[in-house]
């Protein structure tokens, strides 16, 4: 057996999988249908001054015929009554006790932080989520990422839900900045327990050709919204690992951004979350998809040895490093397997026009898999993305006779490098 018992920050849920602020937490029979299901916690949909939404609210992003792999959304916080949302989140911490549920939070004065806070827990919120990252509708009205984009503010108001919050208090960072690390610090600075990140992606997700109208359209007229889904992913793991392997930084973390799977959650797991949070895979196939991750996580745990979720949380993150650190003279080239080859030569063509010209057809005709030329493949890795058919091609290391230098050591050591390949 494997314990997925989460804590992060505090606040302690039986497994990582937490509802992410947004539609699938908006109500109390909602998150004790997703509960019934399996999640370990719910983030509360934000709750602050009642707000009107619009119609129509999503975008999506497809490609190629597939289903969406990013998603738009022009939605605000809840537009249901404080009292409502009050009284089924102490429906749910009564019906429920052992899930974790966090409430998110967005208002403007520190009078309105105190009271809404006293309010959320009261109500019996396992923990806060101050809502630091909205790029639309909110931010114009000088919250959400107008917060977040500016640490010292940031700072400021995580100091009022600290000073007046008996439960943990977590910041949700926006990414619409340049260098998330500052912005770590300044919830730090105000006395965070912990961060989620990352909020959506400030964005256009395409136009409606026929009207000119950017979507989702909102009678002749639209506007920015947050971007998330499977695509934003790698934006996400980069902003948790930057921050997880921040030596000043040090607090929990609750991953955000393309979560689709077992495997998204163990990366971000391995790159510092102590939790991860789900909205779009939820949208697009309901609350049971649940069952999966945790099975899929509960079945890599046994493979590697972890017994308890701490030992998998931050376990990548010292492999992440500068440019520099790489070493310079480790080399590997393409491999086709010709048992596998169906002679699509996508690879031929990606690497004549997109590469480094080392991939040619046959030269002696004789055969449909194509010839990689050793001698000048750099290791580049584009034939094994573009190739459609499941370990094919594979990057193989080579044993060149060079020792490891890094960047560093070659200007300043002056250590010897390998030959440049493609230089004639």
């Amino acid at each position: 057996m494997v314990d997925l018992t989460s804590n992060t920050g505090g606040i302690i849920s039986p497994n990582p999988f937490w509802l992410a602020s947004a539609p699938p937490a908006n109500s109390g029979d909602q998150i004790m249908r997703a509960f019934d299901h399996g999640w370990g916690g719910a983030v509360w949909k934000t709750l602050g001054s009642p707000i009107q939404n619009v119609s129509s609210r999503f975008g999506g992003l497809n490609y190629r015929g597939t289903r969406a792999i990013g998603f738009n959304n022009i939605e605000l916080i809840t537009d249901r009554p404080l009292e409502v949302n009050l009284r089924e989140i102490a429906e749910v911490k009564k019906r429920y006790p052992k899930h974790a549920v966090i409430v998110s939070l967005m208002v403007e004065t520190e009078e309105e932080w105190r009271d809404i806070i006293a309010r959320s827990i009261d109500a019996g919120a396992d923990g806060l989520e101050l809502n630091f990252g909205c790029p639309h509708g909110m931010c114009e009205r000088g919250m959400g990422s107008a917060v977040g984009q500016e640490p010292t503010v940031n700072e400021r108001i995580t100091g009022w839900a600290k000073k007046y919050s008996t439960v943990p208090v977590l910041v949700k960072l926006t990414p619409n900045v340049s260098d998330i690390v500052p912005h770590g610090l300044a919830a730090k600075r105000g006395g965070a327990d912990g961060v989620s990140l990352i909020n959506t992606i400030k964005s256009i997700i395409g136009l409606d050709l026929d009207r000119l109208v950017p979507e989702p359209r909102v009678s002749g007229l639209s506007t920015n919204g947050g971007y998330c889904g499977a695509a934003v992913k790698p934006i996400a793991l980069h902003m948790v690992a930057s921050l997880a392997r921040e030596p000043m930084f040090g607090l929990p973390i609750s991953g955000i951004g393309g979560v689709a799977n077992w495997r998204d959650a163990v990366e971000f797991l391995a790159l510092g979350s102590s939790s991860v949070q789900v909205c779009t895979e939820v949208m697009l196939r309901g609350y049971r998809v649940v069952e999966d991750m945790i099975e899929g996580l509960e079945g890599y745990m046994k493979q590697q040895g972890f017994e308890k979720l701490d030992q998998l949380v931050g376990a990548a993150v010292p492999s992440f490093s500068e440019w520099g650190n790489l070493d310079l003279n480790y080399e590997t080239v393409a491999k086709i397997d010709a048992d596998k080859c169906i002679g699509c030569h996508l690879c031929v063509v990606a690497c004549h026009d997109g590469a480094h010209q080392c991939i040619h057809p046959d030269p002696a005709g004789q055969t449909f898999v194509p010839h990689v030329d050793e001698s000048e493949c750099v290791g580049c890795n584009l034939c094994q993305i573009v190739c459609p058919v499941p370990d094919c091609i594979s990057m193989v290391e080579v044993d060149n006779g060079f020792a490891p230098a890094t960047w560093n050591e070659h200007v300043y050591e002056g250590a010897k490098l390998r030959p440049k390949k493609g230089v004639h």
